[in-house]
């Protein structure tokens, strides 16, 4: 397809912009976090940083994304535009409230589901799937559900420096391009133009929270990431294409559902509430198989961007190739999560010697100090997490 070059600087010109403006709050983001108390403190020996590391980094993201979107949309925003803008600023400030005060996980909830309801009640709302239409009694709680259920999942991969910001990153950067795809689609088009500055608005942060952060993303960035996916992912491509757009959505971000998924399946058979916090989520268990946190963060982005390719070529393929390539990525997929949740490995504790000779984090420290109630340096999970 035929793209429009000045369509194509515009997109360009606001991923920039965006990250531009992230990179550069950052620093200022991380005064202020001091300022008002959101630091990450040391308490006890699980933790591997010896002094307080601040959070609620999200706030740069969240304005390096306004302000691009605002410049480049140049201020008509549809009613559904504004619904998921509305939305995302309760999420955000619910963040940085929760980032100060360390708030429960229900009330976090409960505002989550606000938050959602004015994105759908805006008309931002998933009204067919698999070249279905949806029913409204169906489409509004099915919308509400999805809205609340990535924006955590992007809070439960939350877990080590640099993870969050990045498979979002990712999964925003493979939504554009579908997007640019689409074109001359209006909402793809509008699309477009969030993608590039979510895309902007990461890279721009992830110098600083990359291995070893010096800034944590908080609960105010993870919970806006997710809320601002998960609505985008509904304004543009699940009112795309009529049998295969469902897939499209569930590959963009695999890795984050398939983790929140687990989760919770894995607590509620153990007899635990699914917001009880444990450390078995993906990124916990290839640190114990004996990869380093840049390791495992690594092989997360790998997984994030092959999961994105696939979307990408769904896309761009008929329905009945689309299809039969959806169903060998599964059985890959499948393969993938055999190997490495067959068997929880546990790392063993290593030697002094071994401890002072290793460039990465001390082996012993990884276990204990991975934990989703207490946020250490290596990560910033957020010390509540809602489902």
């Amino acid at each position: 397809m035929v793209l429009d070059p000045k369509f194509l600087l515009k997109v360009g010109l606001a991923l920039l912009v965006a990250a531009a403006i992230s990179c550069a709050l950052t620093p200022l983001v991380k005064l202020l976090a001091k300022k008002v108390g959101a630091m990450d403190i040391p308490k006890d020996e699980r933790r591997m940083h010896h002094t307080p590391i601040p959070r609620m980094g999200g706030l740069a993201i969240f304005f390096g994304f306004l302000i691009s979107v605002l410049i480049f949309q140049k201020l008509k925003l549809s009613s559904e535009l504004q619904g998921i803008l509305l939305g995302s600023v309760i999420i955000v400030i619910l963040g940085v409230m929760d980032d100060i005060l360390t708030l429960r996980a229900l009330p976090k909830f409960l505002v989550q589901i606000v938050a959602a309801v004015i994105v759908v009640t805006s008309g931002c709302r998933i009204d067919h799937f698999m070249g279905l239409a949806l029913p409204d009694w169906l489409s509004y709680p099915v919308s509400v559900i999805w809205i609340v259920a990535i924006t955590n999942a992007i809070n439960f991969i939350d877990g080590l420096d640099g993870l969050a910001a990045g498979v979002s990153a990712i999964s925003a950067g493979t939504m554009l391009i579908v997007a640019l795809l689409l074109v001359p689609e209006p909402s793809a088009m509008v699309c477009a133009v969030l993608l590039a500055a979510l895309v902007g608005a990461c890279i721009g942060f992830i110098p600083y929270n990359f291995n070893p952060a010096t800034i944590f993303m908080g609960d105010t960035g993870s919970t806006f990431l997710g809320f601002m996916l998960a609505s985008i992912s509904i304004f543009g491509l699940f009112k795309t294409y009529a049998v295969i757009s469902f897939a499209v959505p569930f590959l963009v971000l695999g890795l984050p559902i398939f983790d929140i998924c687990f989760a919770v399946i894995r607590r509620l058979a153990h007899g635990q509430s699914p917001m009880h916090a444990d450390r078995g989520h993906v990124h916990h268990r290839l640190i114990d198989m004996g990869f380093s946190q840049k390791q495992a963060v690594a092989i997360s982005y790998l997984l994030s961007a092959i999961l994105g390719l696939s979307a990408v070529v769904l896309t761009d393929r008929g329905e009945i190739q689309a299809m039969i390539f959806l169903i060998a990525v599964i059985v890959v997929g499948a393969i993938g999560v055999g190997v490495i949740f067959g068997t929880h490995h546990v790392k063993k504790p290593g030697t002094a010697a071994e401890q002072s000779a290793s460039q990465e984090t001390p082996p012993e420290a990884s276990p204990e100090a991975r934990n989703d109630v207490q946020q250490p340096a290596a990560q910033e999970e957020t010390q509540d997490e809602n489902v």
